[in-house]
């Protein structure tokens, strides 16, 4: 089969004269790795010269003219660019130039250049193409590397990032639970450009499976703990402390037979990398990663994937270490405080304890609870600064400080007083806020002490709700050793069926939001909570919990006084305006008849003296009302006395002065001195109360 003269480049008898020159010419493109072509438009046919089938790559006389034949030399990503040029030229009546690859018969790839020239008819219709081709494999060779420098610079970024990403992500993780859920999420998962994720930690001889993304169910479920023994790519790759590459789903069944029936899902094309994770020379677990339509693991991804391992083995052992340390704070935390709460008829006590979900997990938060002597309950509240183990030592010692205090029969302000002088003396630099409530089951009555601390919260049996006001006086410890701090004291009576709340501000206190509106919440919850104490404590977590965050530990005790039979507070109270005589004569005769109901009026004659003397101070002093309270108390040694208290708004205290004998003054505090058991001053708000109380004899 003859070829045409378009087709073999060569030039045609009846339409061109060959000459010298084109001959010339011809050789001197050739010589050049250049050639001609022509594109007949009407035939579609395309012809080159020897120097263009060179450059093509076609043998004398293998080119069919065909373009077709043209397109299965080029590679089909770039056909779409060169048509559009071509058409573009044909439409514009213009030229064009472009580069593309061609691949040659041994299966280089060779860049070419290609010039063309439309040629129009007289009515400006194209007819023909022609042009130039040249090899520019060797201009473009520096391009090629340029780019696959570009590319390979690219690649190396992409997997530093990779690294920076799942280091950045689980920098902020501090738990097992945190680093697997961080570690497992879709959007880490995105960032590597893996499908799935798989982590285990070794445990006992064992791999525990404590995070997975992508992976089936059933894989799960059936291999949550596994042997290290077992023949699987995990355990593999924590037992021999070497990664574990698997290209495609068939390598999978071969290494691995147990595996076929969980692998189905798993796409053919699909490669797979188990990573040991190593701290100090021991492997605490191992990660699996897999990729879909990926064939193999160049050397640098290799590399990368292996300093991927121990960024995550760092992560791992940080969380196991967090984990052991709270555990360990968490029994220190436990046992400092209470095992139990007393038992004492007509009270329900219920305490919680919740630590912060922060960094180390414990803090000074403490409550405690003791029956005293008389039958009174007291209970604490209390929050050393700091959230560390030092905290949570200073708060033992001061929580049986205070319990010591107490329980030696001391008044709720001096124990308070005396607790603030202990946390000074123990020097730590650290404060503490505390509040003291004692409650008398039977009358109700309570006297509640604060030094700091948030007030307490009160709810009546009618369901009302309310946040007392109580005055408080400095944190525990913010005093010198040698100062006497003050600690007001506060009493009221807490009603059959009233439930008081003593809990310290990680139970309100939002980063987000106001404490006042914090208060709110915990009124709301406290009035809309069950009425029994255990279950009110529950509540009160769990509904303070998504407005906290839980950023801060929290405790919390609920004291509730019983409704049913209960004896009435055996209690006399008189004001004495200054300037009516008539008020203080009423006032004793009142005291009389009081003791005699009590069956203490051997006490009258005594105690009516000490009244006078402290009611008369009081008026001289203060200038204005003086409140006198009366009341039968439970001594230490299970006898009975009279408490005496004169309040006033005064807060100078009374002195012992030494008087003459021709004196008609000064002898006041020295009776008090001399006829009772104890006495002693409470701050009061702005003022004082001078209280005493006169023993009565043992028979």
């Amino acid at each position: 089969m003859q070829r045409s003269a378009a087709a073999s480049g060569e030039p045609d008898p009846q339409t061109d004269a060959p000459s010298e020159p084109l001959s010339t010419a011809r050789v001197a493109l050739a010589v050049n790795n250049m050639g001609t072509f022509t594109w007949s438009l009407a035939d579609n046919r395309l012809g080159y010269d020897r120097g263009g089938e060179t450059v093509m790559g076609f043998r004398p006389g293998e080119f069919d003219g065909r373009l077709e034949t043209l397109g299965e030399r080029m590679l089909p990503v770039e056909l779409p660019a060169v048509q559009e040029q071509v058409e573009r030229a044909m439409r514009e009546r213009s030229s064009f130039s472009l580069y593309f690859r061609v691949r040659h018969p041994n299966g280089a790839l060779r860049w070419t250049h290609t010039q063309g020239h439309v040629i129009t008819d007289r009515q400006g219709k194209p007819v023909r193409v022609i042009g130039i081709i040249r090899d520019a494999s060797q201009e473009l060779r520096a391009v090629d590397q340029t780019e696959e420098l570009r590319r390979a610079r690219s690649e190396r970024r992409r997997q530093a990032d990779i690294v920076g990403h799942v280091s950045d992500t689980l920098v902020p993780t501090l738990t097992l639970d945190d680093l697997a859920e961080a570690l497992t999420s879709d959007r880490l998962l995105e960032q590597i450009g893996a499908s799935s994720i798989i982590l285990g930690m070794v445990d006992a001889g064992h791999i525990r499976l404590i995070g997975a993304n992508g992976i089936p169910a059933d894989l799960l479920r059936d291999f949550h703990l596994s042997r290290l023994e077992q023949p699987l790519p995990l355990t593999e790759a924590a037992r021999t402390r070497e990664a574990v590459f698997l290209l495609g789903r068939q390598e999978f069944v071969e290494r691995y037979p147990s595996l076929e029936p969980y692998v189905r899902e798993f796409p053919q094309a699909a490669a797979a990398v188990y990573l040991p994770l190593i701290a100090q020379g021991d492997a605490i677990g191992a990660v699996g990663l897999t990729y879909e339509g990926r064939a193999h693991f160049p050397q640098d991804e290799q590399t990368v994937l292996r300093a991927l391992g121990k960024v995550i083995a760092q992560a791992l052992q940080r969380a196991l270490l967090y984990d052991q340390e709270h555990e360990l704070a968490a029994g220190l935390q436990t046992a400092m405080l209470p095992g139990h709460l007393p038992h004492s008829p007509g009270v329900e006590l219920a305490a919680r304890y919740r630590p912060t979900r922060a960094r180390g997990g414990i803090g000074g938060d403490w409550y405690d609870a003791l029956l005293l002597s008389d039958g009174r309950v007291g209970a604490v509240i209390g929050d050393v600064q700091g959230h560390d183990v030092t905290a949570a030592a200073i708060m033992g010692q001061l929580r049986i400080a205070l319990r010591a205090y107490a329980a030696e029969g001391h008044p709720p302000t001096t124990v308070m007083a005396r607790g603030s002088v202990f946390l000074t003396e123990l020097d730590t630099g650290r404060f503490a806020t505390c509040l003291l409530a004692v409650l008398d089951p039977r009358t109700g009555l309570t006297t509640i002490v604060r030094a700091g601390h948030p007030d307490p919260a009160l709810r009546l049996a009618d369901g009302t709700t309310a946040s007392l006001d109580i005055p408080g006086g400095l944190p525990l410890g913010l005093t010198s050793p040698e100062a006497q701090p003050v600690y007001p004291a506060y009493e009221t009576v807490l009603e059959p069926g009233s439930t008081l709340l003593l809990c310290t501000d990680g139970l309100f206190e939002s980063r987000t939001q106001d404490i006042d509106t914090g208060r709110v919440r915990l009124l709301e919850a406290l009035r809309e909570g069950p009425g029994e104490p255990e279950r009110l404590a529950d509540h009160l977590l769990g509904a303070m919990a998504p407005y906290t965050g839980e950023e801060d530990d929290v405790a919390l005790l609920v004291l509730r006084r019983l409704a049913g039979p209960s004896t009435p507070a055996q209690l006399m109270e008189a004001v004495i305006a200054p300037g009516d005589p008539e008020a203080l004569r009423a006032a004793r005769q009142d005291l009389r008849v009081a003791l005699e109901g009590w069956q203490l009026d051997s006490l009258a004659d005594t105690a009516v003296l000490l009244t006078c003397e402290l009611v008369t101070n009081a008026l001289l002093h203060s200038g204005g009302e003086t409140l006198l309270t009366a009341r039968p108390v439970r001594r230490e040694d299970g006898g009975r006395a009279l408490r005496l208290s004169v309040t006033d708004a005064s807060p100078a205290s009374p002195r012992r002065r030494a008087a003459t004998g021709q004196a008609t003054s000064g002898r006041g505090m020295l009776l008090v001195e001399e006829l009772t058991s104890d006495w002693g001053v409470e701050p009061r708000g702005n003022g004082k109360t001078v209280w005493c109380e006169i023993p009565l004899a043992v028979p």
